[in-house]
């Protein structure tokens, strides 16, 4: 067996006629994406399909539009100096852009500000709105920040200027007092709550000048993808629309940046999150974020194009400055704990919001990375969480015990004083007690259906990704495959990548999984594993074929390792924990205890996983014995064909008979004397002449003295099975025919009836998406 990384969910599938109601020349699998997603009628399934723009909300329904345009355009008109105060991340970085082309179109007299993460920090602060208001800024408008500003906004109002807050974040208990706010979540009449910074940002821009600026929807597809925002509704419109116009986009920065990204004609939002979002996201934090903008903004190609080198180098000192601080972070994690605090002094603050994502990935443990700061007495810094725990809402049972709080469920930014941080990993440690189950920990994986190999091919790819742009909300679909695999094998330079490959009557299938390199050895041939992955279509030569690229495993059956022949090293399979040996050829290391079959049979076994076996057992009654009390989840094999004391075939019965009439016979004779003539004869070598001499010797058929054997004539009749010699030999001989010369399938027939029948791992069924 191998247990999975994650749990396992099974989105339920609706009833089979239901699919009758979408009327597309669609695959039955894809129209079941559709149903999965409350998407139940053939018009609904177009409009997913084709989103259209003229599905956009009025942006005049979000609350504080009309009197927020009515104020910019006033400033426009009487040449009053706007600021648009924004983010250091990808979305705060298309929101100043976008909002910026607004206002140059209706002529205002505008500049965009953005706090430097390391001297200012997140957000609106008060010494900025004092030098704003000193350099004659009468109007700060936010774009993807603000909402907890709520001193900033008192600020503001002191100074004498209007501030009108655009932002997506969570709204806290008190709400900034200032010119007006733009939040969907804060608009009653705004039936979407879930816009991006850089989508209201649009609304306001769209407001402000009449229409819907396509040429700007690029930007609100990169923050809005950047962002994991749910990409449904006008996200989705968003996003659709602005990948396409990212293809033809007349904006040189955006030229540059897809140049140095080395994209191709046709962007997908995979090349938002993994090239473009980065980028933007790296140089603000690494130090300021101005340098996004400019590029953005930029008009020279020349200049575009070094700027966007310059913000591909910025990325990759921030991929290294990444892994030194999670080398660091690791050595530090108390893997007791259920949430993971560390901290350090000089730590880069802009990263640790990677660095806590990656430590959730590790421990499957919600983590907090803080930089700490002495000269200041704080800690700052930022975390991310598990599934089934809300990290706003835990950190807002303990709020008093932070300096600045904000985020979602699954992200926060904080910071707090020094001496907080035992009282915060206690509080949050005893609150993860309370509420969460050890199986919580796990990440989870929503499995929309389970498939058979026939089933994949090019075709129904290219049928999955017409419900594209995925993301969150819209999550590409995971399937399961369970089958035997043809081959594994290890890829990579390091050899840390494994490829599977699958036969199929479309033909040969492969399975590729980055990072499972390691569990190459824990996976016995003729096994029936479960993967579970996203399909995807293999481009190479010119060819096109279906692949599934895995995003976890498991096998639910018990597992026979065949290592016979095999030095004792190798004895271990990779990943398979908690092993015991029955045998001393192997030193025991931390995965492994060694013991005898007598040790064996007086232990408690079943708290074990894996059975080793590295010596032949004196009676296979033994062997029987442990694997019925153990019932494990692994058998290793890893016996060698040894010298024995009987190196022979086996005599049947008739050759017993012979040899004891040319006893009977002779009466008595030289056994070294007549070796020659009987192995010239009878084909029986010394040592097997020796075995009948000591079985009839036992059984008192006959005597040995020196090297004359004598016949005795039978007091009583005996079977040959009655001589201790002849069932000690018969039993070592049986051991060596089963779990030396057997074939794979025929050793794991034989251990099959002393093991109990492994129970399926649990189907956790959860309703739409």
């Amino acid at each position: 067996m191998l247990s999975s990384k994650a749990n396992w969910k099974y989105i339920n599938n609706p009833p089979v006629e239901d699919r009758d109601s979408i009327e597309i020349a669609m695959s039955p699998i894809v129209k079941d994406l559709f149903l999965q997603r409350g998407i139940t009628t053939t018009e609904e399934a177009k409009q997913f399909m084709q989103p259209d723009l003229n599905n956009l909300i009025d942006p005049f329904l979000l609350s504080g539009m009309t009197k927020a345009v009515n104020r910019i355009k006033e400033a426009a008109e009487n040449k009053e100096k706007i600021v648009v105060y924004g983010d250091y991340d990808a979305d705060g970085v298309s929101s100043t852009v976008v909002l910026l082309h607004a206002l140059k179109k209706i002529g205002a007299d505008c500049e965009y500000y953005i706090p430097n993460r390391f001297t200012e920090g997140y957000g609106p602060n008060e010494a900025a709105f004092r030098q704003l208001h000193q350099a004659g800024f009468g109007l700060i408008i936010t774009v993807d920040t603000g909402i907890a500003s709520i001193h900033e906004a008192e600020v503001a109002k002191e100074l004498g200027i209007d501030l009108i807050i655009t932002d997506h974040h969570e709204p806290q208990a008190e709400i900034p007092d200032c010119y007006t706010i733009i939040h969907p979540k804060l608009s009653e009449d705004y039936s979407f709550k879930e816009l991006a910074g850089v989508g209201v940002s649009l609304k306001l821009t769209q407001a402000l000048i009449g229409e819907l600026p396509r040429e700007v929807l690029p930007f609100a597809a990169i923050g809005t993808i950047a962002d994991l925002v749910p990409l449904v509704s006008e996200n989705r419109i968003l996003a659709a629309f602005g990948l396409k116009e990212l293809q033809k986009t007349k904006y040189v920065g955006l030229k540059a940046l897809k140049q140095v990204c080395q994209l191709d004609e046709i962007i997908t939002e995979e090349d938002i999150g993994f090239r473009i979002g980065p980028r933007l996201n790296a140089v603000g934090r690494l130090g300021d974020a101005d340098l996004a903008v400019d590029l953005l903004l930029e008009e020279d190609h020349e200049i575009a194009l070094e700027m966007a080198n310059e913000l591909n180098h910025i990325n990759e000192q921030r991929k290294k400055i990444v892994q030194d601080i999670v080398d660091e972070a690791m050595e530090m994690v108390q893997t007791d704990k259920r949430i993971i605090i560390v901290a350090k002094e000089g730590w880069n603050e802009g990263v640790l919001g990677i660095v806590a994502s990656k430590l959730v990935q590790k421990y499957d443990r919600p983590a907090i990375v803080l930089a700490i700061k002495p000269k200041q007495g704080i800690v700052k810094g930022s975390a991310r969480s598990i599934p089934a725990f809300d990290l706003f809402e835990g950190c807002m049972t303990v709020r008093d015990l932070f300096t600045h709080f904000g985020g979602h469920a699954q992200a926060a930014g904080m910071t707090l004083p020094i001496e907080n941080l035992d009282s915060l990993e206690t509080a949050l440690n005893d609150l993860l007690f309370q509420n969460l189950s050890e199986d919580d920990f796990k990440q989870e994986l929503y499995i929309n259906a389970i498939l058979g190999i026939e089933d994949i091919n090019v075709s129904l790819i290219e049928e999955i990704a017409k419900l594209s742009p995925f993301g969150m909300g819209n999550p590409k679909p995971l399937y399961e495959i369970r089958e035997v695999p043809k081959e594994v094998r290890q890829i990579g330079s390091r050899k840390n990548h494994l490829k599977m490959q699958f036969a199929s009557a479309n033909g040969p299938l492969d399975m590729v999984g980055f990072g499972f390199g390691e569990l190459k050895d824990a996976i016995s041939p003729h096994t029936k594993i479960s993967i579970a992955g996203e399909l995807s279509v293999n481009e190479w030569n010119g060819r096109r074929n279906a692949q599934l690229m895995i995003e976890d495993l498991r096998i639910t059956e018990w597992q026979l390792f065949d290592f016979r022949g095999k030095k004792a090293e190798q004895l271990i399979p990779g990943n398979v924990n908690e092993v015991f040996v029955c045998g001393e050829s192997i030193q025991p290391d931390e995965h492994t205890e060694t013991f005898t079959y007598k040790e064996a049979l007086s232990m408690d076994l079943t708290h074990y996983h894996t059975i080793g076996f590295t010596e032949l057992p004196e009676s296979m009654d033994a062997m029987k014995e442990i694997i019925k009390r153990m019932n494990p989840k692994n058998i290793v094999v890893a016996l060698r064909r040894t010298t024995n004391q009987y190196p022979f075939q086996f005599p049947s019965r008739k050759e017993f008979i012979d040899y004891y009439s040319l006893i009977k016979q002779h009466q008595q004779f030289r056994v070294a004397e007549m070796q020659k003539a009987i192995e010239q004869h009878r084909g029986w070598n010394e040592a097997k002449m020796k075995f009948m001499s000591d079985v009839f010797t036992d059984l008192g058929f006959a005597t040995m003295k020196d090297g004359w054997l004598r016949y005795e004539a039978a007091q009583n009749k005996k079977d040959l099975s009655e001589s201790a010699v002849y069932q000690t030999c018969f039993k070592q001989k049986e051991a060596e025919s089963i779990l030396i010369y057997s074939n794979y399938q025929d050793l794991k027939k034989w251990f099959e009836p002393y093991l109990d029948t492994p129970v399926n791992l649990k189907e956790e069924a959860v309703h739409g998406l």
